[in-house]
């Protein structure tokens, strides 16, 4: 009988790619992964249901975000960006504005960075500047699906690699904390060392990126205008108020680590300095709150999904059986180990929920099988970041969407979740098992 969590994941991808909307292949999906497992219909929409609070935080945070981003527009900061910009692409004809393409490119670049260590707000960083740059990069025909990797490549990699920020939960609470709970010596461990042969993967997916989505992509401006209200008169002064309120948004989250609380002071700032009138809060507040409604639910449909998987209980089954295919080959058990990871990372869309479930049953087989130390924390770091780029449930690839989606014009699925699967995971796959190799 084919396991839960191969078959509800199996379903979900399939829907997904077939254009049925994220929402309804997670449903359907958590619906047959549920009844493969044997959890009868009322216990599938038991778990879902239980699981649908956990995504409600990070749905209502992406709401007022998406209220704040309106606000931001509203400012005039996105018309006073695209002058600049297209005032800098003018004075280079002869390059077609190139300089400014790698500025914006790197711009988003450092601060997906930084996102996960020096100022640790995660993802919610894209919808505050991502569509105000927006117009910019439709102007410079830039292909968002370049924009997607470059941000998820930021969002995923320093976690990875770097134990500082989110990478110290991930690296050091997590990873090292649950091998060593396993039973394996990780005394003089550098976990930078052990997980720097994937991270290059994920350098050189990115390279590759750039080589893929090297060509102009034309969008509709007439869209974008509609959306960012370009056209809107600023001045120094709502300008200065925007990046006040950006700044108080940013500050607020890192002391009381609350993106609602931060949105919500930021939304603030601009009704009480009159660049929103009173009046118009209300239908602003509505507009945004539409803005980033799919990512909302998407984020707690997943949850919900994610619940049924644990339900199931074949999570860990599926674990185990993959430990009785390998047999004495660490070649194939190295291979298996991460094809598991990647199959229940893209289903719970968390690699921080993943590591916990695949060191308890990994650790003790690769033990077995003969790997270091050093190897058996890459292996089980490696197969719990697989699959958080290319799931269409990770934070790592609904946020990209969110920001680059808000005149319809980037499909989650088509232009976020595939490229990201394509150039981030096939290369994770191959440097994890390398590394695995010859640690």
């Amino acid at each position: 009988m084919i396991n839960a969590v191969i078959a509800a994941v199996g379903v979900m991808l399939v829907l997904s790619l077939s254009r049925v909307h994220v929402v309804i292949a997670l449903i359907v999906g958590a619906l047959v992964g549920g009844l493969t497992g044997g959890l009868g219909i009322d216990a599938t929409l038991k778990a879902f249901n239980s699981g649908l609070g956990g995504g409600a935080t990070v749905a209502l945070s992406y709401a007022l975000l998406g209220a704040f981003a309106v606000a931001i527009a509203k400012s005039g900061l996105a018309h006073a960006l695209a002058d600049k910009a297209l005032a800098m692409v003018d004075r280079q004809h002869a390059s077609g504005g190139g300089s400014v393409k790698w500025l914006l490119i790197g711009l988003l670049w450092v601060v997906a960075i930084a996102s996960q260590n020096i100022l640790p707000i995660h993802i919610a960083f894209i919808p505050l500047l991502v569509p105000p740059l927006l117009y910019v990069l439709t102007k410079l025909q830039l292909d968002r699906r370049l924009i997607a990797c470059v941000m998820t490549f930021g969002l995923i990699t320093p976690y990875m690699f770097l134990p500082v920020g989110f990478g110290n939960i991930f690296l050091n609470e997590i990873l090292l904390a649950n091998v060593a709970r396993s039973g394996v010596d990780i005394s003089g461990i550098n976990v930078t060392h052990a997980m720097g042969i994937p991270a290059l993967g994920m350098v050189v997916g990115l390279a590759i990126a750039f080589i893929s989505y090297r060509k102009k992509r034309v969008y509709d401006l007439e869209k974008i205008e509609q959306v960012e209200q370009v056209a809107v008169q600023y001045n120094p002064l709502s300008l200065m108020v925007a990046g006040v309120a950006i700044a108080a948004a940013f500050i607020v989250q890192l002391l009381l680590d609350s993106m609602i609380i931060g949105a919500l002071v930021g939304f603030l700032i601009f009704s009480v300095s009159g660049i929103v009138k009173w009046r118009d809060t209300d239908d602003l507040f509505t507009e945004g709150m539409k803005m980033m409604a799919m990512i909302g639910f998407i984020m707690i449909a997943a949850s919900g999904f994610a619940e049924v998987m644990k339900a199931t209980g074949q999570v860990q089954t599926l674990v185990e059986a993959s430990a009785a295919w390998i047999g004495h080959s660490q070649g194939i058990g190295a291979l298996l180990m991460l094809l598991v990871g990647l199959l229940v990372t893209m289903g719970i869309g968390s690699s921080f929920s993943t590591v916990p479930i695949l060191a308890a049953i990994f650790v003790p087989l690769c033990v077995q099988l003969g790997f270091s130390p050093i190897a058996i924390v890459c292996i089980v770091g490696t197969a719990g970041a697989l699959g958080d780029a290319g799931s269409p449930a990770s934070d790592s690839t609904l946020g990209p969407t969110s920001g680059l989606n808000i005149d319809g014009q980037h499909h989650h699925i088509w232009d976020t979740v595939v490229p990201t699967f394509l150039h981030y995971n096939l290369p994770l796959l191959a440097f994890g098992w390398v590394a695995a190799m010859v640690l």
